[in-house]
């Protein structure tokens, strides 16, 4: 039997107000740096311990929401003490995610029917505002931010 967690409504933001980021809303939600096997086969993300007494014992359809987007995916639980899995396929390829970039899940939405997650994506690239400060550095010539 799984717990209901209080529905969060996803605002679908247009093009000129898309957000990147905002304030979590006090649901349930987990982090993860994204790893080899997020990117490639098999690109599962387990979740984690703490989502597990709410997570439903079954086989049900996931919604990744992004920037007014969404990807439809499964979620699998084998048993009561597995967290379960999510395939991340379609959602990494469509947004180009790479091996060190994270992802904020945030539960919006858990029943037996279905899960919803609202995803903040954190680009572990190199910024761009202190390329210029790069020359190859070393420990003996480290990067100095200012």
């Amino acid at each position: 039997m799984s717990k209901e967690v209080e529905n969060v409504e996803i605002e679908s933001p247009n093009a000129e107000e898309s957000e990147e980021f905002w304030p979590l809303s006090g649901k349930p939600y987990f982090d993860v740096i994204l790893t080899k096997t997020h990117i490639k086969s098999p690109h599962l993300v387990t979740l984690p311990a703490k989502l597990h007494p709410i997570l439903p014992y079954s086989t049900v359809p996931v919604v990744i929401e992004y920037q007014g987007k969404t990807w439809e995916t499964s979620f699998g639980k084998r048993s009561r003490q597995e967290g379960g899995r999510v395939n991340l396929k379609a959602f990494v390829e469509d947004n180009d995610l790479k091996m060190d970039d994270a992802c904020v899940f945030e539960l919006a939405e858990c029943s037996s029917e279905i899960l919803k997650f609202k995803v903040q994506i954190l680009r572990g690239d190199f910024p761009a505002e202190l390329l210029a400060k790069v020359n190859g550095e070393t420990s003996n010539t480290p990067i100095i931010i200012d």
